[in-house]
């Protein structure tokens, strides 16, 4: 079939976000080597709008516990295990330094129990006793850790256990975390725990153990709703945080801070510039249509089609030509033709290059003509 083509320029409307948080507002991000490295990606694109130093291998100290956090979640998307699911502690996990929850050996915490003291806590206790449980041993874990972070092209990544407890073979970059962040931030049960503030944990004996989220980024930091702290003297202080406004999420990576408020401030500094400087903008939305199309053998003359898919991207504020969309639909539709059925497609671009492709549709079935659709046809045009 002949196909035709439509060019759409997507006019980017300036916009002004309105910044709050525990530091002044930034519409330019100024790296001043207080931090070895630092990042900062918007999570939708993955797209990276600020870094320095990302790809130095360094020690991330408890920042390490996102993997075990992923990995743990993974399992219970393949069923095998539940929030419910009763882990019986050993004297190894118990015995883990650092920080930690206090769990007692030989006795059963729920899955729960000792996730919620991970994202709260940072618990090195919990994360042991969760991948005991999960692998059998944590040399094991360790092995799936690696194997993750390779299938997620952490390629600067090394794993020697699942807490971030100090090891010469142990490090990461800081565009490593923000990729694996980005992952983890897929499983909404995260945010279950991610922004309380404050809880227990009630050990089988009775006793409690006050937990305190360690990212104090949730509770000051207007949006932020997950991160990871982490810190040791030979990974120095450091923070991987998520905020959303707007429906625009971005991450942030800091590592080897040199105190643990200046961590929580440079992190904020990169989340002000994000959010700042950068929109997401809506390209199109499946629901809307983007024009009709003639149609050959079937009752009407011609049809809506639509996206597959809502589309944003994220663009600079101000940049009014940032996108353009071609569509390209074939000419003549002819029935039958199911509903979801691909007609066309609609490419994205910026600067000159196809950045992506969608698919063009129709949202209702196109019937073909009966016999007698075509004889009244025939009858009315005599």
């Amino acid at each position: 079939m002949k196909k035709f083509l439509i060019s759409i320029c997507c006019v980017l409307c300036f916009c002004i976000i309105p910044i709050s948080s525990i530091t002044s507002s930034n519409n330019v991000y100024a790296y001043d080597g207080n931090v070895k490295s630092c990042i900062l990606i918007d999570f939708n694109s993955g797209e990276v709008l600020e870094e320095n130093n990302a790809d130095e291998k360094l020690p991330i100290a408890s920042m390490v516990k996102i993997m075990t956090l992923l990995l743990t979640f993974e399992e219970m998307d393949n069923g095998n295990l539940t929030l419910d699911t009763l882990i019986t502690t050993t004297e190894n996990a118990s015995g883990m330094g650092g920080s930690q929850v206090f769990i007692d050996p030989y006795v059963s915490y729920t899955a729960e129990q000792l996730i919620k003291s991970v994202i709260m806590a940072s618990a090195n206790d919990a994360s042991v006793a969760l991948a005991e449980y999960i692998s059998g041993s944590e040399s094991t874990f360790v092995n799936k850790m690696n194997m993750r972070a390779k299938e997620l092209g952490m390629s600067n990544t090394l794993y020697a256990n699942c807490t971030g407890l100090p090891e010469p073979n142990q490090y990461s970059t800081a565009r490593d975390v923000a990729t694996l962040m980005k992952e983890l931030l897929r499983h909404k049960i995260y945010f279950k725990y991610s922004t309380i503030w404050m809880d227990e944990l009630i050990h089988p004996s009775g006793r409690k153990t006050e937990l305190v989220n360690t990212n104090k980024l949730t509770r000051y930091y207007n949006g932020c709703d997950a991160g990871k702290t982490g810190s040791t003297d030979e990974a120095g202080y450091c923070l991987c945080a998520s905020a959303i406004r707007s429906d625009m999420r971005l991450i942030s990576v800091v590592i080897g801070a040199k105190t643990g408020q200046e961590r929580f401030n440079e992190s904020a500094n990169l989340l002000n510039f994000g959010f700042a400087n950068f929109e997401n903008k809506n390209l199109f939305s499946k629901n809307v249509s983007l024009g009709k199309v003639g149609v050959k053998k079937s009752k009407v003359t011609e049809i809506d089609y639509y996206p597959e898919k809502d589309y944003a991207v994220l663009v600079k504020k101000g940049d009014k030509e940032a996108y353009k969309t071609e569509i390209v639909i074939d000419e003549k539709i002819s029935a039958p033709i199911k509903a979801g059925e691909q007609i066309g497609t609609i490419m994205v671009i910026k600067n000159g290059e196809i950045k992506d492709k969608v698919n063009i549709v129709l949202k209702e079935d196109l019937n073909s003509l009966s016999y007698k659709d075509s004889l009244d046809k025939i009858i009315s045009k005599w």
